[in-house]
């Protein structure tokens, strides 16, 4: 998967100067490794239609055995249906528009359950799309992650409610409810509903010619929709100019971002300290038609007083959108560590403003997706502590028994590794899937992900495997990836350094430089020749080497820790004489020479 970066800076002085820091420290949700996912499934008269030797209901049957077959035995997942107590005839209209039932709640799979559920189901009535999706969004929980995957074979004939002013109302409630929508044998109309039905909450919509099809892309994006990205935070508004932006304290925000938006956030920098602002967006899944047409770009900005730019830039571009990608993009400022000069506008204590725009967006994306906002105040230093080191951490191989875990979604929700061992999970097409580890000062990390062989989808179907390494900051540290087909198995390897405070002052490894969570994701991406792979048993084998050492002193610190972590929920073995508010989130800066510098690298992943 290519993604480039572009960081650009406008300097003053002609050394060289590399500004860099970390976040250490995690809130973790924990509503389960499976969003709970509701089926709804049209059950209209019109899906009698022939298909395929049967019906189009008989196929939209055998879809749902598929999936649920194919179902982790830990997902939660319900089924909602509409159009089986009433014929579609005129007398039966006002009946059949209350025609929906909850068959089964979204609770821990019963597969023999569901099955009968789905076998019971007999097509008859009307299409009460917007009713239905109220109705299922009830029967989810009230918050965290949740997801509907919506099957109909035509536009609703009941409205009002419409269902895309309904999908636009369930979001407005709460960012963490996706509904992915496929269309069965469509015509324009209906498409251009399910489509707006699926924009409206950032989830994805496909077509589905025929039966055969519907059976290949239901399993697909149902099992997608279970472990999606889950976009978490206090709700801010950004706006669109910087007089009127909101002020974001310490901590993790959550906003919307449509399509090439400028969003501004104000943020109080106090002198001698070191701000961190980063914008974090998950990009739906979808197949792509081509690389130039999946590429999205976040752009961030940085403006001091007066609304003068401060001349540095940050843009991050995914280059592979549709295989459910995560894109952040992040800011370290120190500024304020620096003397005020009145004729600078970015030195100095005081209120700096934040610029984010989704500024290259690809085909097909949602008018808006959800945002993270991530923003930290660390205080200088008085000791760094020890001296940077440069050399990787070795890896070793595990001796105890593999652990099953079930990773995540996203990295607020990542499945917790107690620490060194082996680990197994199952991994779909198009998953991200996040998983996370605690380094202490003086600690390193290795590990290798092992995807286990199949047999394929068929002679010709091939992805890509990726595993990426995430510093307490939401930033890349590096990937591993490689060609995968299912007919043999592949293995991937990263490590750090040993984490201290001094490697941001080395460049190879700045980005190590912060005691917390470090993030370890995997990804089966969307193969060529086939909708799907077979479900990829993947194995985590880690080390965490080296014991842990005193981190740096902080201004003003005492020898002992004067404020606690705000919402850690884990215990330190290390005290910290203080610690950051935010989850994850930071950035670097280069500076080289006079003038304007811009660095880009290109990183490729197949």
């Amino acid at each position: 998967m290519p993604r480039f970066s572009t960081l650009t800076a406008a300097l003053t002085a002609v050394a060289l100067t590399v500004l860099t820091a970390s976040l250490p420290a995690m809130a973790q949700a924990d509503p389960g490794q499976y969003a709970p996912t509701m089926l709804i499934l049209d059950a209209s008269g019109s899906m009698e239609r022939p298909d395929q030797g049967g019906t189009m209901m008989d196929s939209a049957k055998r879809a749902v055995r598929s999936f649920v077959a194919s179902a982790p035995a830990e997902s939660s997942v319900g089924l909602t249906t509409y159009g089986t107590g009433t014929s579609n005839a005129e007398a039966d209209k006002v009946a059949g528009c209350r025609d929906v039932q909850v068959l089964a709640p979204p609770k821990t799979i019963d597969k023999p359950a569901l099955t009968t559920a789905v076998d019971g189901i007999h097509a008859r009535g009307w299409t009460p799309m917007g009713t239905a999706l109220r109705q299922a969004a009830d029967a989810l929980p009230d918050s965290g992650p949740r997801s509907i995957v919506l099957v109909s074979d035509g536009d609703d004939t009941c409205s009002p409610p419409d269902p895309c002013e309904v999908a636009k109302e369930l979001k407005q409630h709460g960012l963490d409810l996706i509904v992915h929508s496929i269309g069965f044998a469509v015509d324009d109309k209906a498409r251009a509903q399910l489509t707006c039905v699926a924009q409206a909450t950032g989830g994805t919509y496909s077509d589905a010619d025929d039966g055969a099809a519907l059976e290949r892309i239901l399993p697909r994006v149902s099992s997608a929709a279970l472990r999606n990205y889950q976009a978490t935070g206090t709700p801010i508004t950004g706006t669109g100019t910087i007089g009127t932006a909101p002020l974001a304290k310490p901590g993790q925000y959550l906003d919307t971002l449509g399509q090439r938006e400028k969003r501004y956030y104000a943020v109080d920098v106090p002198e001698g300290a070191t701000a961190y602002f980063t914008g974090i967006v998950s990009f739906p899944r979808g197949r792509s038609t081509s690389t130039t047409d999946d590429m999205n770009a976040l752009d961030l900005r940085l403006f001091g007083r007066e609304s003068v730019e401060c001349g540095t830039r940050e843009r991050e571009l995914e280059s592979r959108s549709s295989d459910g990608a995560t894109l952040t993009v992040a800011r370290a400022f120190d500024g304020a560590a620096k003397p005020l000069f009145e004729s600078d506008k970015c030195t100095g204590a005081g209120r700096y403003t934040f610029e984010l725009t989704w500024d290259l967006v690809s085909e097909g994306s949602p008018d808006r997706l959800p945002v993270e906002i991530l923003v930290g105040i660390e205080p200088g230093v008085t000791d760094p502590g020890p001296a940077a080191s440069t050399a990787k951490t070795t890896f070793t191989e595990p001796t105890s028994p593999a652990q099953t875990i079930s990773g995540s979604g996203s990295f607020t929700t990542a499945a917790t590794l107690p620490g060194g061992g082996s680990y197994t999970d199952t991994v779909q097409s198009g998953e991200y899937v996040f998983y996370r580890v605690r380094l202490e000062w003086g600690q390193g990390l290795a590990y290798r992900v092992r995807f286990a062989e199949t047999g394929g989808a068929n002679s010709t179907a091939a992805s890509n495997v990726t595993t990426t390494l995430y510093a307490p900051l939401g930033i890349e540290i590096g990937y591993d990836t490689n060609a995968y087909t299912g007919r043999s198995s592949t293995e991937l390897r990263l490590a750090s350094v040993p984490i201290r405070y001094a490697n941001r002052d080395s460049y190879n490894v700045r980005m190590q430089s912060m005691a917390g969570w470090y993030h370890l994701a995997v990804k089966v991406g969307i193969p060529s020749g086939a909708d799907a792979l077979p479900p990829t048993p993947v194995q985590l084998d880690v080390t965490v080497s080296g014991a842990a050492e005193p981190g740096p002193t902080y201004v003003g610190a005492s020898a002992e820790p004067t404020q606690q972590p705000v919402a850690v929920s884990e215990p330190a073995t290390v005290a910290r004489p203080w610690a950051f508010y935010v989850l994850i989130g930071a950035g670097v800066a280069v500076a080289v020479g006079i003038g304007i510098a811009i660095v880009v690298v290109a990183r490729r992943r197949g």
